[in-house]
């Protein structure tokens, strides 16, 4: 007995808790070692033991006062002095609600002796999820693909039973067709009924005697299918399409998931999509840029004639409204942004170099107005 650890210790609070400190430490001790939670588990219930013992002597104002003056012997019979009360042969609460706790640790279900699901009612299969990639202008336009996925349908040799044709799966005898079976434990608090899945059913509360060859008694089977969807217009990167009930199979008769089609669209070599707008670079000459010219630019509708005007600087923008994406919900068209960029020319002949060398000596200040604020710019800094 000299081992016992110091009851305050055991609660985690100070030698000078309060009694709402020691009943809210006891409470959160007792859910994190109950034997409900830590099934089999030795140590577990021997935690459980020692705060359920602490919590006795220090919920009760005598026992405390007896313990803060001798210890453990002022309280343990077995140190010579004193009575240890209760003990563990009953459930001692020192005024808290068992019921309470056990709600606690259930979820607020009532805890024990719920009721439990029927595990031969009908339920809903899953939902599975497939991929599909369209090109840039496939997601801009609409499309119509076929797509080809997996998911569990029942077996058509025993129409989801698992028995073998011309026998039928039969009740567990063991659970009597529930799927449960109720486990009592004892713990210092009392006694205590589970339910855990039946292990002869494994929950289903139905036994295959003779499984189906075929899907070996499971009743399901992974199987490849096809599906057309039409893919609207606008649609875009990481958008899905559901398509009910082209999920996995129910069980027991239970409707079928849903089939969720996740898009993916290949990157465009000229375009890039922000939103229902479409932006592209358009390559301009220096001799365009210039002197202004009528361009052809593309979009997705086609190719259309731009003129640019004279003097166009490299980054300029333009836009050319309506020719961007048609919004999934049908309300108008985004835009397109065209930015200008201009090439500057290479591999110049003898001749191209003498007219550049001759344009630029007529060339002034006013050709060329952002050299001339950064040369004053240049100026200033270097006066000062």
């Amino acid at each position: 007995m000299a081992d016992k650890r110091d009851y305050y210790e055991v609660l985690g609070v100070a030698k000078g808790a309060s009694d709402d400190e020691i009943k809210k430490a006891f409470r959160k001790k007792a859910k994190m070692y109950h034997p409900d939670l830590h099934p089999d588990d030795k140590t577990a219930e021997e935690k459980f033991k020692e705060v359920n013992e602490a919590y006795e002597v220090l919920s009760d104002k005598d026992k405390k006062a007896r313990y803060d003056q001798f210890g453990h012997a002022g309280v343990d019979p077995g140190y010579g002095a004193g009575s240890a009360g209760g003990g563990y042969g009953g459930v001692y609460t020192g005024g808290i609600d068992i019921d309470d706790i056990l709600n606690s640790f259930f979820g607020g279900m009532g805890g024990v002796g719920r009721r439990q699901a029927n595990p031969n009612a009908p339920r809903r299969g899953t939902d599975i999820e497939a991929k599909c990639t369209l090109s840039f202008e496939e997601a801009a336009k609409g499309c119509h693909k076929t797509i080809t996925f997996q998911r569990i349908d029942n077996c058509d040799e025993c129409g989801g039973s698992g028995a073998k044709k011309g026998t039928s799966p039969k009740t567990c005898s063991a659970c009597g067709g529930t799927g449960q079976v109720r486990i009592s434990s004892r713990s210092p608090m009392g006694i205590f009924q589970t339910t855990r899945a039946c292990d002869a059913c494994g929950g289903r509360g139905r036994v295959v005697e003779n499984p189906c060859p075929r899907c070996d008694g499971k009743g399901r089977i992974r199987k490849t299918r096809e599906e057309e969807i039409d893919f609207p217009a606008g649609i875009d990167e990481g958008q899905s399409i559901n398509i009910r009930g082209k999920g996995n199979a129910g069980i027991n008769h239970g409707p079928a998931g849903d089939l969720y089609v996740t898009v993916e669209v290949r990157p465009h070599s000229i375009f890039e999509r922000k939103g229902n707008d479409v932006y592209c670079e358009l390559p301009l000459t220096f001799a365009q840029a210039c002197l202004g010219a009528e361009v052809t630019v593309p979009t997705l509708d086609g190719k259309v004639s731009y003129n640019v005007h004279e003097g166009t600087q490299p980054g300029d923008r333009f836009r050319l409204k309506g020719k961007g994406i048609q919004s999934l919900n049908g309300r108008g068209k985004g835009d397109q942004y065209v930015t200008v960029t201009i090439e500057v020319p290479k591999n110049l002949t003898k001749r191209q170099k003498e007219l550049l060398q001759e344009f630029e000596g007529t060339a002034t200040e006013r050709n060329y107005q952002k050299r001339k604020g950064f040369i004053d710019k240049l100026k200033e800094l270097f006066e000062d």
